[in-house]
């Protein structure tokens, strides 16, 4: 009996069975990978890059799934403000980065999150989340992040894909169609708050150069939508509905339903 559980130790080591956090260590190196996306948030006044390995760059933009092993790095900066605590812009329009204040990673291996339920599992990613410093945050809630991506298992779970294989559209493709209820602008829905005959089709217009999703409580929820393209949400029954960005909670938004 004692050898069987022996053997069975040593199988759960090597296959590294066992799920959590823990797995997953700092990158320290992630500045000698691929900076594929740098982003503006107004919701929360950072200023966000990610990085990844050059090699899962070039694999996935030749075509290929994420492979195993690849490291995405979200880097979280503080930006400065002016007196009102309104970020400040650069020449370029763009925030201006001040100091690094977290990191949260996703890292993908074979065989990894099949522990968990369904309800729970990204596929097989792990996440954590790192102060400045590269240390683990004890208080960081790891669990809101496989709930956050779950809804996006069609991507791989990764948010930033488009941006990742290099299929997000250019900043050309900003021009508004004809009609549009409600436009995704700096972060914000653009009204937040809309009155709608029941049965009628809510259109969303994406402006942002950032994925985005319209996500109503215990209701429908649209497909991920990218610059210059829309969304659409159908509301049958009368009510006050609130909603989120599936991607960005922080946005929210109320439909008046007559």
């Amino acid at each position: 009996m004692k050898t069987r559980i022996c053997l069975l130790s040593l199988a759960i080591a090597s296959t590294g069975a066992l799920a959590g956090p823990e797995k997953v260590k700092f990158p320290s190196d992630y500045l000698k990978g691929r900076l594929y996306q740098t982003l503006d948030r107004p919701d929360a006044k950072q200023y966000r890059e990610l990085y990844t390995q050059a090699w899962v760059v070039d694999a996935v933009r030749n075509g290929k799934p994420i492979p195993s092993g690849a490291v995405l790095t979200l880097v979280q900066w503080s930006v400065y403000e002016d007196a009102n605590g309104k970020p400040l812009l650069g020449p370029d329009g763009r925030f201006i980065k001040k100091e690094v204040i977290a990191h949260t990673v996703m890292e993908k291996h074979t065989g990894w999150g099949a522990e968990y339920p369904a309800s729970k599992r990204n596929g097989e990613w792990e996440y954590q989340a790192f102060n400045a410093e590269g240390l683990p945050n004890p208080k960081a809630n790891i669990d809101a992040c496989f709930q956050c991506h779950l809804p996006h298992a069609r991507q791989d779970f990764v948010m930033s894909l488009a941006k990742l294989n290099n299929s997000f559209p250019k900043a050309t493709a900003k021009a508004k169609p004809a009609k549009s209820d409600v436009t995704l602008a700096g972060f914000r829905f653009m009204p937040d708050k809309i009155a709608a005959s029941a049965g009628y089709a809510l259109t969303f217009l994406n402006t942002d150069d950032t994925p985005h999703q319209i996500s109503v409580a215990n209701g429908p929820r649209s497909a991920v939508f990218l610059r210059g393209q829309t969304a659409s949400v159908t509301l049958d029954k009368p009510g006050e509905y609130a909603y989120v960005c599936g991607l960005h909670p922080s946005m929210k938004g109320v439909i008046s339903v007559k």
